[in-house]
């Protein structure tokens, strides 16, 4: 039952089912019209069958004497005085009579014994006529074997359209099973399925889309993989040094006097690994959408003056400047400020990362134009060239690209800054400063428009 009902409901079966249906209507109504025409051409060619007869009739002179009698037909004499004789008398009309006398041919539709039958009378020279009838059920017995030979040819009409239907629906059917072969064969893990030009454009649309999709899933998923990797040796690597000083502390070759030193070195790797575990699952949590935004009305010269309060001890120890250069009038801004603090946080942590010691980092905002506001933080370090730039926030790109070569974070932080600033409703870009360095500029709503 389930297969029949599988069967009933595929493509291939709907188009057989609607081709035939199609047909099949159409092979009726085109029965329809023919017995109608052929009916009307039957009846007519009586009438004009009727018309010469009589008329061979009226000028045989034997309507004057009275003696009419055809085979198969029925016909009534009309005299000039108005007397109607015959077997057909009972289907003459007085108006009939009158048309006659009046030297007009009639042609109309009347019954003979209660039958309907067509009429056809001729004038005679001396006024009067000959009328004759035929019953309509007379002549349709004649168009049995021309409605047989219709019936058949519409029944071969059908049968040729159903056939083609059918090897209609195998040609379209063959490629669209395939192309579900196909996706079959990208949702069980296969990845560059080789997928065919198809020669319908609809079905070529589906064909491209899948292509399309099927490049996608590969380079996500080899940027998963590279991403896997990546997390897979920034946690191996903290984890080494703990294991490393808990074996030595373990086994007592630390001196005693080492093992504070030993102690900040364990909390330094621990924090490190915490850091890098939260900046995971502030990932996971921004693309879950498991995070709210609290939209407020501030001013942006607040928010990077704790800005800078909070880092200027760390920077201070790394011999690095970190001031900010803000308009005298307010920045305003309407966003979510923690969340904001949150985005200059990561950022002037990535360029303390990379400042050399004696370079400064700076934190500008304004307003380039109504509506909206701009706040960027600046460094000295060793700067973005513009393919850097076009990459700076796919996740893990630049640490892949330079680690071992330079100072270089997770590889996360600049992702998690360009969501969270996305979902601020607003934008980031990376920047080469010239002369040295690199800017990461922030876009966010104005709260007014002036």
């Amino acid at each position: 039952m389930a297969a029949r009902r599988r069967l009933l409901g595929s493509l291939s079966a709907r188009f057989v089912l609607v081709t035939f249906a199609v047909a099949l209507i159409a092979v009726l109504v085109t029965a329809l019209v023919a017995v109608q025409v052929v009916q009307t051409v039957e009846q007519d060619q009586a009438r004009q069958q009727l018309r010469a007869q009589a008329a061979a009739l009226v000028a045989s002179g034997r309507a004057a004497e009275g003696r009419v009698g055809v085979v198969g037909d029925r016909f009534a004499v009309v005299s000039p005085d108005g007397t109607v004789t015959g077997a057909a008398r009972g289907s003459v009309s007085p108006e009939v009579v009158r048309k006659l006398h009046a030297g007009k041919t009639v042609s109309a539709n009347t019954t003979l014994n209660g039958k309907d039958a067509v009429l056809v009378g001729i004038p005679g020279a001396n006024g009067g006529g000959i009328v004759g009838v035929r019953k309509v059920a007379d002549i349709a017995a004649g168009d049995a074997q021309l409605l047989r030979g219709i019936a058949l040819a519409l029944a071969v009409g059908l049968a040729v359209a159903t056939a083609a239907g059918v090897l209609l629906a195998r040609l379209l059917g063959r490629p669209l099973r395939r192309l579900a072969e196909s996706a079959r064969s990208l949702a069980g893990g296969w990845r560059r399925v080789p997928i065919e030009t198809q020669p319908v454009a609809e079905i070529e649309d589906i064909a491209q889309a899948l292509r399309t999709l099927d490049t996608a899933l590969a380079t996500s998923e080899d940027r998963q993989r590279e991403f896997l990797l990546s997390v897979s040796h920034e946690i191996r690597t903290p984890l080494t040094a703990i294991r490393g000083y808990a074996e030595a502390l373990a086994d007592g070759v630390i001196p005693p006097g080492d093992v504070a030193e030993a102690g900040r070195t364990l909390s330094a790797e621990a924090e490190r690994l915490r850091r890098f575990l939260d900046d995971l699952l502030e990932l996971a949590r921004l693309e879950a959408d498991e995070f709210t935004i609290v939209p407020q009305h501030f001013d942006a010269r607040d928010t990077v003056t704790g800005v800078v309060r909070a880092w200027s001890g760390a920077a201070g120890g790394a011999d690095v400047g970190l001031r900010s250069e803000l308009p005298d009038q307010p920045i305003p801004v309407l966003t979510d400020e923690m969340r904001l603090r949150q985005v200059l946080d990561g950022l002037v942590e990535n360029a303390l990362r990379v400042a050399p010691a004696g370079s400064e980092i700076v934190i500008t905002g304004g307003r380039p134009r109504p509506g909206v506001v701009d706040l960027a933080v600046r460094d000295r370090g060793p700067g973005l060239t513009p393919e850097d730039a076009s990459v700076a926030f796919d996740r893990g790109a630049l640490h892949a690209r330079y680690r071992g070569a330079r100072p270089v974070g997770t590889g996360l932080g600049l992702s998690i800054a360009q969501t969270l600033v996305g979902r601020l409703g607003g934008g980031i870009q990376a920047n080469p400063v010239e002369g040295g360095g690199a800017e990461f500029r922030v876009t966010l709503p104005s709260s007014d428009n002036s």
